[in-house]
């Protein structure tokens, strides 16, 4: 999977478009064309089809115009891309508005993240690199940083702890999307791959040779996990209910010990 980087477009178009401050054309060869219309077209492409099958064209074909319409609105795809990552970056909660806490906030903003990648799955395309600095990812930011002001911290420990939650986040994500797209591109569900391979792989497993996996089937570690998704979504799903657990342990450890240091006394 090719990976797209953002702000790869001219910066002073991309931040007019971003933030809204781009003078709408004079003329257009179609009325009622916008670039809230063509951004919405592209996402539901993506959506689809994912960023391999994002162009201009298959854009205005999307919308029933000719490509060369579309760069009225928008100068290009690298463009295009920027404001339709801050688009969806839009539909996030803000995490200090419905939750009491600095947990509760930070977990409802993982929450959040975690459910906007599998509704836009193409995000995960995309590098986290480089911030986007588009007004809805810029709101998200300032939300999240507020969601742990006041605890103790300073502004530099502010910022790693998010990162560190967005971080985890996005990595178990793409775990989980890719296990959910798993047996779409590959004809091939789970339970028909184990079914081919084990009795293959049982001639080749011994047992002295691997004694704690071993012990761990025995214990059932490996059994079928309950939820009813397939094998390896739902130990996707599981691994990041139980790893966002476990940051959020280290976080609130990390935020006593702080707490505990001389200049806060």
């Amino acid at each position: 999977m090719a990976t797209e980087y953002s702000g790869r477009g001219d910066p002073a178009r991309s931040m007019a478009l971003l933030w809204g401050t781009q003078k709408p054309p004079t003329r257009g060869p179609k009325p009622g064309l916008s670039v809230e219309r063509i951004v919405r077209a592209a996402i539901e492409l993506a959506d689809g089809s994912g960023l391999a099958a994002l162009t201009m064209r298959r854009v205005a074909d999307r919308l029933g115009v000719g490509a060369m319409s579309l760069y009225t609105y928008v100068p290009g795809k690298a463009e295009l891309l920027d404001v339709m990552l801050d688009t969806v970056l839009g539909e996030l909660a803000a995490p200090d508005g419905g939750a009491e806490g600095w947990r509760a906030k930070l977990e409802l903003s993982a929450r959040e993240h975690w459910a906007l990648y599998h509704r836009h799955p193409w995000v995960l395309q995309v590098s986290g690199a480089r911030a986007l600095l588009g007004p809805n990812e810029t709101a998200q930011f300032e939300a999240t940083l507020r969601a742990v002001s006041g605890v103790g911290l300073t502004g530099k420990e502010m910022v790693l702890v998010v990162s560190l939650v967005t971080g985890y986040v996005r990595g178990a994500a793409q775990g989980a999307v890719e296990a959910a797209d798993a047996a779409r591109h590959t004809g091939v569900t789970d339970e028909q791959w184990w079914a081919a391979h084990e009795p293959v792989f049982d001639r080749y497993f011994d047992p002295g040779r691997y004694p704690t996996l071993t012990s761990l089937e025995l214990e059932g570690a490996f059994r079928q996990p309950e939820g009813g998704l397939d094998y390896n979504l739902q130990n996707a799903v599981d691994s990041f209910e139980f790893g966002l657990q476990r940051v959020l342990d280290g976080v609130e450890a990390f935020i006593d010990q702080q707490a505990a240091r001389p200049d806060q006394a």
